[in-house]
């Protein structure tokens, strides 16, 4: 049994089809977490295959307060990020597909001008193209970034610091940000690509945009005007939907 991510890479390279055929001819049944890699799969093989939404990441430690996560964020990382002003989130690996130059284009057509980004995450490409624009458009006070590898015990603290998490991404599968967002009680705003919009409802557990900084600077500034509270009721039945329990009664049926 094959748990697949992706079956169509990210960035592509000269023989991935080769490969993943090869990859495939000795498997039985597939298991995949997102409609989009079902898809993806039907082009390769029309062997079993179940989908099972992907889990919770809870192993990063519980909540803590966002006056707590932000004095930590002070005090280890230097982030100056003040209790009453709200903040959104970029988290994980910078790269390309992940549409973070849209997003700093739509912090530059926010109507909310006291909204704060902070972005956290190791680069897999070079991020001077990123740090240039945002000082090109004067974002320089309202953009922070920590292009770094975030250990798994300063998770909670980045993720708590933010009012809400926002995934800009150009196209994707599934994502693993946004069950970690879950487990933090955080609400999203994501773009309407792959299998995001099926792991964020949207008006429900955030705000679906399409994926252009226009839509995205939108969405943003109608979240704020939303609040947090909005989504909470639909935060709480999607940490149930993605529980470990469904997950893994999936997996033994399988």
């Amino acid at each position: 049994v094959c748990l697949a991510d992706n079956v169509v890479p990210h960035e592509k390279r000269v023989g991935d089809a080769a490969f993943t055929r090869f990859f495939m001819k000795p498997i039985d049944r597939f298991v995949v977490m997102s409609q989009q890699v079902l898809q993806d799969l039907r082009l390769f093989t029309h062997k079993p295959a179940q989908l099972l939404p992907h889990p919770l990441y809870d192993n990063f430690g519980e909540a803590v307060s966002t006056t707590e996560a932000r004095q930590h964020l002070s005090q280890h990382f230097n982030i100056q990020l003040l209790n009453n002003e709200p903040v959104l989130i970029f988290f994980g690996l910078i790269r390309h597909y992940k549409g973070l130059d849209l997003l700093i284009e739509a912090f530059a057509q926010l109507e909310n001008k006291n909204l704060k980004l902070l972005i956290a995450g190791e680069a897999y490409e070079s991020t001077v193209a990123y740090t240039e624009r945002i000082a090109a458009l004067g974002l320089q006070q309202r953009i922070i970034t920590h292009f770094k590898f975030v250990a798994d015990a300063d998770v909670r603290y980045f993720m708590c610091a933010a009012n809400g998490l926002v995934q800009p991404y150009r196209h994707a599968t599934q994502s693993g940000v946004s069950p970690l967002a879950y487990h933090f009680n955080l609400p999203m705003v994501v773009t309407n690509v792959g299998g995001l919009p099926d792991m964020v409802p949207h008006g429900s557990a955030g705000l679906v945009c399409e994926p252009n900084a226009a839509a995205i600077a939108a969405a943003i500034d109608q979240f704020f005007l939303l609040g947090a509270q909005h989504f909470a009721e639909g935060l709480a039945k999607q940490k149930l939907r993605l529980g470990w329990p469904n997950f893994i009664n999936g997996l033994l049926n399988v």
